[in-house]
């Protein structure tokens, strides 16, 4: 990280206003070829942007400096809040490549300097990458919980419980060699701590309200399955024909209800068949329906799998004979829009069972894994008559939170996390 890095942190031009950062060893004396002398630290000042070469008048710009540690990146930064038409901004760029010792940033590497040097660390930075792509008012609150540090606090407060129960620990190791009685209070501190753990693996996950959760049509063959999928979406989706075994493999419909986000999932028919490319669909369906966050069972109420997320619905209720739907089904005519917004409103409301609360911190599964790996190991140190033992299965507990952090053990993370970051972030 001895290099300086540039690039365009704002929205591509024209805009009102670009943005441009510059974080390293170099940055401030970057600014002062551009910009002449720069302000205080913190403090924004209008300034002459020039060509260091050719000392062109480029912009007349907004621009701020930060020292290290206290920046963004913990680097010296140094920002340039340009006029946002797009030669002006590719001049400035341009600007910027031409100094020694400067070179265009790739994407996520600010965030990735920020984790470097300690000031953020691997929650907050998925938190970072989670609000870049978030769609939804929802989403955006999760990963805001993330990014401004929710779950780092939280992991901070259980690693002082921990730290506290190993110093404990080493210390009977120490003096106690003779006796092989384990404090009772350090044996309960484990067993309450790990209980806590296994209360927060126990809340619903982030990944439903990131990728949409999946709610699965399903039902027997000519059951109005693609009918339903195309009119909740309101665009033709799924073939819809009277020839029975039509849908053959499963659609998926990414939609937003009340701010929801739904993975609408139409699937084959549940029926036997001896015909081969049916079959797997009809695998695939029953696979599917297992896996289903809300399952919406067109088909008799009796032949419905079970699942605690349910919704029947009598579909065709159109028709001659279809009239009285059977009792806890919902009557529901794709062609004549009969029932469809009474419909939407069951499936918002389970869906939202699945997805954490607004005010909540939702684990993702990478986290999930090291919670869960610490909470195994302080249920084994609380379980333990062994000083040896206790004490291992603490660290192996420390270790778990390093991990969750980004302390230790994560490289094959972080490529892949910063490689979602946009180009200046």
């Amino acid at each position: 990280m001895t290099d300086t890095i540039f690039a365009l942190s704002s929205g591509r031009p024209p805009a009102a206003i670009s943005v441009i950062r510059v974080s390293g060893p170099q940055a401030h004396a970057a600014g002062e070829a551009l910009a002449g002398s720069l302000p205080e630290a913190r403090t924004a000042a209008v300034r002459e942007l020039r060509d260091p070469s050719s000392r062109e008048l480029l912009d007349e710009a907004l621009v701020l400096r930060f020292d290290r540690p206290a920046s963004s990146t913990g680097q010296d930064v140094m920002e340039l809040h340009c006029h946002g038409g797009r030669a002006v901004v590719d001049g400035v760029l341009a600007a910027l490549a031409g100094i020694k010792g400067l070179r265009a940033a790739e994407p996520g590497e600010f965030t990735r300097r920020a984790f470097d040097n300690g000031r953020i660390d691997l929650t907050e930075a998925e938190g970072l990458a989670d609000l870049i792509e978030a769609e939804t008012e929802s989403q955006r609150k999760a990963a805001l919980a993330l990014a401004e540090g929710g779950l780092r606090k939280q992991i901070e407060q259980w690693q002082e419980r921990l730290v506290a129960l190993s110093a404990q620990a080493e210390r009977a190791i120490d003096y106690d060699e003779d006796d092989e009685t384990i404090d009772p209070t350090l044996l309960r501190g484990c067993v309450e701590l790990a209980g806590e753990l296994r209360q927060w693996l126990e809340r619903p996950r982030v990944e439903p309200l990131k990728d949409g959760v999946r709610v699965v049509v399903a039902g027997p063959t000519n059951a109005g399955k693609s009918s339903l999928i195309n009119a909740l979406s309101g665009e033709e989706r799924a073939i819809v024909t009277d020839v029975p075994g039509t849908t053959r493999d499963h659609i998926e419909v990414p939609l937003s209800i009340g701010g929801v986000p739904i993975r609408l999932t139409d699937t084959a028919g549940l029926r036997a068949t001896d015909d081969k490319v049916e079959a797997i669909g009809v695998e695939r369906a029953e696979r599917l329906v297992k896996l289903a966050d809300v399952l919406v069972w067109l088909g008799a109420p009796e032949e419905a799998p079970e699942h605690p997320r349910r919704i029947l619905v009598h579909a065709k209720a159109d028709l001659p004979g279809r009239e009285i739907s059977p009792e806890g089904s919902l009557a529901v005519s794709s062609l004549a829009q009969q029932g469809i917004a009474e419909l939407l409103a069951p499936i918002e409301q389970t869906a939202r069972t699945v997805l954490p609360a607004e005010d909540a911190i939702a684990l993702n599964r990478r986290q999930a894994a090291h919670v869960e790996e610490a909470a195994a190991a302080l249920g084994r140190a609380g379980s333990t008559r062994d000083h040896v033992l206790l004490a291992e299965d603490l660290r192996v507990a420390r270790g778990a939170f390093d991990r969750l952090t980004g302390r230790a053990g994560v490289e094959d993370v972080l490529d892949a996390l910063f490689g979602r970051f946009c180009l200046g972030k």
